[in-house]
């Protein structure tokens, strides 16, 4: 196989690698989590009607704002790293083709930012 076809294919495999294992991961884990209240169940044992409603509602939709905070803290590093490449690779040339996926990366980033402070901030009036 020749670098053209190569670069890409490894760039998408990488690409769908990092978008289907966590969702695999959660799913496993709901399942486990049914498997688990579905056999308590068979048996006869009482259930706490709170550790129901938290797992068929989930666990993590509490901590959105933490999450996409996260996002977007890992998002604007990984914008700023794509800018530094760019300096370093040409330091007077800014069109380079580093800068592009940095004001990508830096845009979604500040997006999830702000949203992590618009989820906490009606979290806060919520309360």
């Amino acid at each position: 196989m020749e670098t053209d076809t190569l670069v890409p294919l490894i760039f998408f495999t990488f690409l769908f690698a990092v978008i289907v294992t966590p969702i695999m991961i959660k799913e496993r884990t709901k399942r486990s989590a049914h498997t688990l209240i579905g056999q308590a169940i068979e048996r006869g044992q009482p259930l706490d009607p709170a550790l129901v409603t938290q797992i068929s509602q989930g666990a993590l939709e509490q901590d959105r704002a933490r999450k996409s905070l996260g996002s977007g803290v890992i998002l604007v590093a990984l914008a700023a790293g794509f800018a530094a490449a760019g300096f370093l690779v040409d330091p007077g040339d800014t069109e380079s083709g580093f800068f592009v996926p940095a004001v990508i990366a830096g845009s979604v980033g500040l997006a999830f930012v702000l949203l992590a402070i618009v989820d906490y901030a009606t979290k806060k009036r919520a309360s």
